[in-house]
Protein backbone atom coordinates (compact mmCIF):
# COMPACT_ATOMS: atom_id res chain seq x y z
CA UNK A 1 0.00 0.00 0.00
CA UNK A 2 2.48 2.53 1.14
CA UNK A 3 4.37 1.49 -2.45
CA UNK A 4 1.33 2.53 -4.13
CA UNK A 5 1.21 5.85 -2.45
CA UNK A 6 4.96 6.53 -3.39
CA UNK A 7 4.33 5.81 -7.07
CA UNK A 8 1.17 8.05 -7.27
CA UNK A 9 2.73 10.63 -5.23
CA UNK A 10 5.78 10.67 -7.87
CA UNK A 11 3.33 10.74 -10.52
CA UNK A 12 1.80 13.35 -8.82
CA UNK A 13 4.93 15.90 -9.10
CA UNK A 14 5.61 15.09 -12.44
CA UNK A 15 2.41 16.27 -13.64
CA UNK A 16 3.22 19.32 -11.72
CA UNK A 17 6.49 19.86 -13.32
CA UNK A 18 5.29 19.19 -16.48
CA UNK A 19 2.33 21.66 -16.20
CA UNK A 20 4.78 24.29 -14.82
CA UNK A 21 7.45 24.09 -17.21
CA UNK A 22 4.78 24.17 -20.45
CA UNK A 23 3.59 27.53 -18.31
CA UNK A 24 6.57 29.02 -17.92
CA UNK A 25 8.24 29.29 -21.83
CA UNK A 26 4.65 31.05 -22.45
CA UNK A 27 5.37 34.04 -19.83
CA UNK A 28 8.90 34.38 -20.57
CA UNK A 29 7.60 34.57 -24.64
CA UNK A 30 5.13 37.54 -24.14
CA UNK A 31 8.39 39.77 -23.18
CA UNK A 32 10.05 38.99 -26.33
CA UNK A 33 7.68 39.35 -28.67
CA UNK A 34 8.47 42.13 -31.33
CA UNK A 35 5.28 43.66 -32.86
CA UNK A 36 5.34 44.17 -36.85
CA UNK A 37 5.26 47.58 -36.77
CA UNK A 38 9.00 47.70 -34.81
CA UNK A 39 9.66 45.20 -36.89
CA UNK A 40 9.31 46.82 -40.59
CA UNK A 41 11.03 50.23 -38.39
CA UNK A 42 13.96 48.45 -38.29
CA UNK A 43 13.96 47.13 -41.64
CA UNK A 44 12.98 50.04 -42.81
CA UNK A 45 15.92 51.27 -41.01
CA UNK A 46 18.73 48.71 -42.57
CA UNK A 47 17.57 49.43 -45.55
CA UNK A 48 18.27 53.25 -45.37
CA UNK A 49 21.45 52.70 -44.32
CA UNK A 50 22.12 50.14 -46.80
CA UNK A 51 21.12 52.91 -49.59
CA UNK A 52 23.35 55.37 -47.91
CA UNK A 53 26.01 52.80 -47.88
CA UNK A 54 26.37 52.43 -51.71
CA UNK A 55 25.47 55.75 -52.14
CA UNK A 56 28.79 56.62 -50.80
CA UNK A 57 30.64 54.30 -51.93
CA UNK A 58 29.22 54.94 -55.43
CA UNK A 59 29.85 58.93 -55.09
CA UNK A 60 33.54 58.41 -54.33
CA UNK A 61 33.65 56.16 -57.35
CA UNK A 62 32.29 58.89 -59.03
CA UNK A 63 35.48 61.06 -58.55
CA UNK A 64 38.15 62.40 -61.12
CA UNK A 65 40.12 60.34 -59.57
CA UNK A 66 38.10 56.92 -59.47
CA UNK A 67 37.68 57.02 -63.21
CA UNK A 68 40.95 57.81 -63.73
CA UNK A 69 41.67 54.89 -61.95
CA UNK A 70 38.83 52.82 -63.43
CA UNK A 71 39.96 53.86 -66.82
CA UNK A 72 43.31 52.83 -66.45
CA UNK A 73 41.61 49.21 -65.38
CA UNK A 74 40.00 49.36 -68.26
CA UNK A 75 36.57 48.99 -66.34
CA UNK A 76 33.39 50.78 -66.25
CA UNK A 77 32.38 53.23 -63.35
CA UNK A 78 28.54 51.49 -64.51
CA UNK A 79 30.18 47.75 -63.78
CA UNK A 80 31.49 49.08 -60.30
CA UNK A 81 28.13 50.64 -59.52
CA UNK A 82 26.21 47.27 -59.99
CA UNK A 83 28.53 45.17 -58.38
CA UNK A 84 28.67 47.55 -54.89
CA UNK A 85 24.78 47.57 -55.05
CA UNK A 86 24.73 43.39 -55.13
CA UNK A 87 26.65 43.64 -51.80
CA UNK A 88 25.73 42.71 -48.37
CA UNK A 89 25.16 45.38 -45.42
CA UNK A 90 27.80 44.46 -43.94
CA UNK A 91 30.41 44.17 -46.75
CA UNK A 92 28.85 47.64 -48.31
CA UNK A 93 29.15 49.02 -44.54
CA UNK A 94 32.64 48.08 -44.85
CA UNK A 95 33.56 49.92 -48.02
CA UNK A 96 31.94 52.97 -46.92
CA UNK A 97 34.12 53.11 -43.97
CA UNK A 98 37.17 52.67 -46.29
CA UNK A 99 36.03 55.46 -48.67
CA UNK A 100 35.22 57.59 -46.32
CA UNK A 101 38.55 57.23 -44.42
CA UNK A 102 40.39 57.65 -47.83
CA UNK A 103 38.75 60.74 -48.57
CA UNK A 104 39.23 62.23 -45.28
CA UNK A 105 43.43 61.30 -45.93
CA UNK A 106 42.99 62.86 -49.29
CA UNK A 107 41.95 65.87 -47.89
CA UNK A 108 43.90 66.22 -45.64
CA UNK A 109 47.09 66.28 -47.64
CA UNK A 110 48.06 62.63 -45.67
CA UNK A 111 47.41 60.59 -49.78
CA UNK A 112 48.76 61.58 -52.93
CA UNK A 113 46.76 61.20 -56.24
CA UNK A 114 48.98 57.60 -57.02
CA UNK A 115 47.84 56.26 -53.04
CA UNK A 116 44.58 57.12 -53.86
CA UNK A 117 44.54 55.71 -57.48
CA UNK A 118 45.95 52.47 -55.88
CA UNK A 119 43.27 52.50 -53.21
CA UNK A 120 40.57 52.89 -55.66
CA UNK A 121 41.96 49.98 -57.58
CA UNK A 122 42.47 48.19 -54.46
CA UNK A 123 38.65 48.25 -53.71
CA UNK A 124 37.43 47.76 -57.10
CA UNK A 125 39.11 44.47 -57.11
CA UNK A 126 37.93 43.44 -53.66
CA UNK A 127 34.05 44.34 -54.65
CA UNK A 128 34.91 42.13 -57.83
CA UNK A 129 36.69 39.30 -55.87
CA UNK A 130 33.23 39.31 -53.41
CA UNK A 131 31.11 39.32 -56.51
CA UNK A 132 33.05 36.39 -58.06
CA UNK A 133 33.29 34.18 -54.61
CA UNK A 134 29.46 34.16 -54.29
Amino acid sequence: MLRLNRQSGLAVIACILMALSAVRPTRGAQNHVVSPSEMQKEAVSATQMHQRNVEKVTQFMSSPQAKQALQSAHMSPDQVKVAVSSLSDEEVAQLASRTEKAQADFAAGRMSDRDLMWLILAVVALILIIIAVR
